[in-house]
């Protein structure tokens, strides 16, 4: 897969997404399909690739709606474990309210926080991820493909 085109994907997914939640009515599980629809129109990704990006849009706004206070930048800069003013040309404005919308569906469905798994390969936004084998940390300040850990070679992360 090519990384640079899934990370485009990826963004203009997000972006893609925000304005659909900003310009109607829409749920968020109506405005991800949407969105959805559009990025494989406009894109060339293959459905796999189509499939892998939008799994992983879903998880970053569903995990940043269950555990972010709303427009809270300290605790935006706890969750990326980063000072946010470190953060280059990300539309966190649009990703915030995105997440905030579904906070609010996130509630009414009642459903319980989980720990989301992240793995190698992944594409997501900006943070700071722990190895769950040697607790080793990796942080990208941009939209990134997650690596195998650099210490064991593990595959499998937690967002910290």
């Amino acid at each position: 897969m090519n990384t640079e085109k899934l990370i485009t994907a990826y963004s203009d997914f997000m972006h893609h997404l925000h304005e659909t939640m900003e310009e109607t009515l829409n749920s968020f599980t109506d405005a991800f399909e949407i969105s959805k629809e559009k990025i494989g129109e406009s894109s060339e990704l293959s459905t796999e690739e189509l499939e892998h990006v939008s799994s992983q849009v879903k998880r970053d706004v569903e995990h940043a709606a269950q555990n972010l206070p709303a427009h809270d930048n300290n605790s935006l800069t706890d969750w990326l474990k980063f000072d946010i003013e470190l953060i280059e040309n990300l539309t966190w404005d649009a990703f915030l309210s995105v997440a905030d919308k579904t906070r609010v569906e996130l509630a009414e469905i009642e459903q319980h926080a989980m720990t989301h798994k992240y793995n190698s390969g992944d594409i997501t936004i900006a943070g700071t991820f722990e190895c769950d084998d040697c607790k080793k940390h990796i942080a990208f300040k941009v939209a990134s493909r997650i690596p195998e850990c650099p210490t064991c070679h593990n595959h499998t992360f937690v967002r910290v």
